[in-house]
């Protein structure tokens, strides 16, 4: 049987959709990029989505579709969920995806993640890709994972640079720091700054994680839009940019104005640090006005 993959996001390596072809290739199907040309040639097709904003309105009527862009509930089928990773569908993809641990230890109101995969608990790491040059560690809160000094060890025994898309910095210890200094790290660590309250938790766990890492080789993460003030999120970029820690601004409403613009402004490096917020605000609103802006596109 012919098995159809539809890629409606196409600049993200969906690894749902590497396991699903994984699984029918491992039961005999052939497996191939579905198109509106070749439609008749599969009986069944998969989409996956991880964004709820991507267009699905040319998606087949007859798709097998999943994923948090679809349902958060929406989770594969064990036999599927149980397969390691088919790179080969994706020939340009140069990492590997790896898991620890699902799930979370908190309970924040702009993310899903505790409500899709539940309290955090360890899992299996799947298999590496075979002409991946370094690992993305996946956890949403790798430290949480009571497992984590073994999986230290297997990117230690594995030996390629590594990128954690999830440091908890608020809970970061010594131990946590010197274990992480026994790495490589393919560009920067990464950690976030998600609300103006936790800022004393925050600081001290910088403060700590910086006497093994230097500000350079990180990155922070800050959400607005989501229960702060335009002086607070300007606050928590400046004080980022005083520690020498690149802030990357993550907006809640990407379709709000501000949020987009200031998202902007700190994201393209060359702009932060060549023009002033209040100067690149207000040619932004001229541009809106003038009906040129990000509204007319």
């Amino acid at each position: 049987m012919k098995v159809g993959l539809v890629d409606i996001e196409p600049k993200v390596f969906n690894t749902a959709l590497m396991q699903i072809a994984a699984y029918h290739k491992s039961i005999g199907d052939e497996v191939e990029w579905w198109s509106p040309l070749t439609a008749h040639c599969f009986p069944k097709v998969y989409c996956s989505s991880l964004f709820d904003f991507t267009d699905k309105t040319e998606l087949p009527k007859r798709a097998i579709c999943g994923g948090t862009g679809f349902d958060i509930k929406s989770k594969l089928p064990c036999a599927i969920e149980n397969c390691d990773l088919d790179y080969s569908i994706y020939p340009k993809c140069e990492t590997s995806y790896i898991w620890f641990s699902r799930g979370c230890v908190r309970n924040c109101g702009f993310c899903c993640v505790l409500q899709k995969e539940g309290y955090i608990r360890p899992v299996r790491s799947k298999n590496l890709n075979p002409n991946g040059r370094y690992i993305t560690v996946q956890d949403n809160s790798f430290f949480a994972n009571p497992c984590w000094p073994g999986a230290i060890m297997q990117l230690q025994k594995w030996g390629q640079p590594v990128d954690f898309q999830g440091i908890d910095i608020r809970r970061i210890t010594g131990e946590q720091g010197r274990a992480l200094i026994t790495l490589r790290f393919h560009k920067q660590l990464k950690f976030a700054w998600d609300r103006p309250k936790d800022e004393e938790a925050v600081m001290s766990g910088i403060k700590r994680l910086l006497g093994y890492v230097k500000p350079r080789r990180c990155m922070c993460y800050v959400l607005i839009g989501f229960d702060s003030t335009e002086e607070e999120d300007m606050h928590r970029v400046t004080t980022l940019d005083l520690l020498g820690i690149d802030a990357f601004v993550m907006p809640y409403d990407r379709s709000d104005l501000y949020q987009k613009t200031f998202a902007r402004w700190v994201n393209h490096k060359a702009i932060h640090k060549s023009v002033k917020w209040e100067d690149y605000r207000g040619r932004v609103n001229q541009q809106e006005a003038a009906g040129n802006g990000w509204k007319a596109r």
